[in-house]
Parts: C-alpha cells; structure tokens; sequence
C-alpha cells in the first residue's frame, strides 16, 4: 500500500498524459472531454480516493494509451519476464556458483585466477555493452541465434546470457569469499585427518555452508531481475515487463505503471519469504530456532 501510494503522488508530478495522448494543435474542449473521460478532471484528493478503493479489489483500470485492463496487460507480460529472470539466475547460479567453488579450492591455478578474472569484468561490464556486443558476435556475425523477440529456446539464450552476466560475477566472488573462510575451519581439516574424499569434503561440508549467503544474493538479484530488466528487454525486443513499463512511463501511462509496480512489489515479497524458507532448508540450526 505504500509503494502504491508513493507512487501514485510521483506519477502525478511526471505531467499530463493527455498533453501526450492528443496532437498539439487539438482544441481545448477536445482536450477537457479526454481528461473526463479518464477520471482526471477531478482534484488529486478525489484520484486517490477512488486509487485506494480500486486497489482494494486489485483494480486499476485501463491503461491511458491501449484502452484496456492494465493489470491484465501486465499479467499478459508476467510469463515472458519470469521466463527470462529464472533463466537467467539458474544460470547464474551453477556457473557462478561452481566457479567460486573452483577458485577457492584451487586458488594458485591459472584457471581460478582467470575465473576471478572475468568475473570482475562480468561486473564491471554494464548490461547494454555485453548485451548488444552478444548481438554483434553470435546474431550479426555468427548468425547462430536470433537477435530479437520471443519464440522457441534459442530467443532466450542471448538475453538470459546478458542478464546473468552481472549476478553470475557477484555469485562466483561471494562464493569464493565464503569458500576460503569456510576451508579454514576446524571441521574441515578433521574431515580430512578421517580421510575423506576431497570432493566429498569441498561439497558436503564445505560448499553446503556458503549457501546462506548465496541465498541471499540469489532473492535480491532475482527480485532485481524481475523489476529491472528494462535494458535488457529493451535490446532484444523481448516482450517482458520492464520493456512494458518503461512504454508506459514514457507515456505517463499511470494505471499500467501502478499495475505493473504492484505486481512486481508482491513478487519481490514472496521471493523474499522463499527465501527465509530457503534459509531454513540450508541450516538446520535456523529450523530448530
């Protein structure tokens, strides 16, 4: 409710939709008649009122511009955004993931310090420079993927690439953090003393103990993925959420960018209840708790 209602009185200082939806030269009553039809004639105490009241019932009425249900347009969108997010952080995960765990264990190889390597250039590197340079390579050059829209699996490959770049770096640094300190500790040297196998030693024990924190990443750049994948949408023409929203700021479009908010707050807050039960999976210490 107060994400809503911030954002309703923000939305409201952006400017007039109708100046957008009518030509320049419309004359005056054309304009006045527009604005009554969609309820903004009235003053912002009265907007608001009928806002709370609608949002009761979770409706937002239609959008400004496409004249239909904006809370349908967003679920109509919803698909092709959770798509890309959960492909993309499972992506993100396993490599990151296996890639922290291989630096840390082997911390002089050439090959873990080249994985800490690019991972630091995978956060360095912002996500329209390796999005339209994946374009360049492997659609423009290469031909092997298509470079827009979406479709079968290979439409999902460039952009799940491209959005995974930034939390697979974050994953695979936190991981190897985690990894080192972890190794250092009492338990895993009497693993070893019983002779256990190092793989057995490195999964089980050691690697089963990073993944508080690795849970914690994963809910804060899952819900990041969610609501902020504009850019990435964008590049590749992928009919998602944030390539929708970011239309109907440009167009002041107020009830699809409330709906579009309002949803995605809610799924931030069950990706963040996930996790605390995520957390309770992990350690046992935190189910008994």
């Amino acid at each position: 409710m107060g994400i809503s209602t911030l954002l309703f009185f923000v939305m409201r200082l952006s400017g007039d939709p109708v100046s957008l939806l009518m030509p320049l030269d419309a004359p005056p009553e054309a304009r006045a008649a527009l604005r009554r039809e969609l309820g903004l004639d009235a003053s912002l105490a009265v907007q608001y009122v009928r806002f709370v009241k609608r949002l009761v019932v979770f409706d937002f009425g239609d959008s400004l511009r496409l004249r239909q249900s904006a809370l349908q347009l967003v679920l109509d969108r919803l698909p092709a955004t959770l798509w890309l997010s959960l492909a993309s952080m499972g992506l993100a995960l396993g490599v990151g993931f296996g890639s922290g765990v291989f630096a840390a264990v082997r911390p002089s190889s050439w090959l873990g310090s080249l994985t800490m390597l690019l991972s630091g250039l995978g956060q360095a590197m912002p996500v329209f420079w390796s999005g339209t340079l994946l374009l360049l390579i492997f659609s423009v050059q290469l031909r092997w993927l298509p470079a827009f829209g979406a479709g079968d699996w290979r439409h999902l490959v460039l952009p799940a690439v491209a959005l995974a770049g930034w939390p697979m770096a974050r994953i695979a640094r936190l991981t190897r953090v985690a990894m080192v300190e972890t190794l250092q500790h009492d338990y895993i040297r009497t693993a070893h003393a019983k002779g256990m196998v190092e793989r057995v030693v490195v999964l089980k024990h050691a690697a089963a103990n990073t993944l508080i924190s690795i849970f914690t990443v994963v809910g804060v750049e899952l819900g990041v993925m969610l609501g902020g994948a504009i850019v990435t949408e964008t590049i590749f023409s992928w009919p998602g959420l944030g390539r929708q929203l970011m239309e109907a700021v440009l167009a002041r479009d107020y009830p699809l960018v409330q709906a579009t908010v309002f949803v995605v707050a809610l799924l931030v807050l069950t990706i963040n209840l996930v996790v605390d039960v995520a957390y309770a999976w992990a350690d046992p210490r935190i189910r008994l708790g």
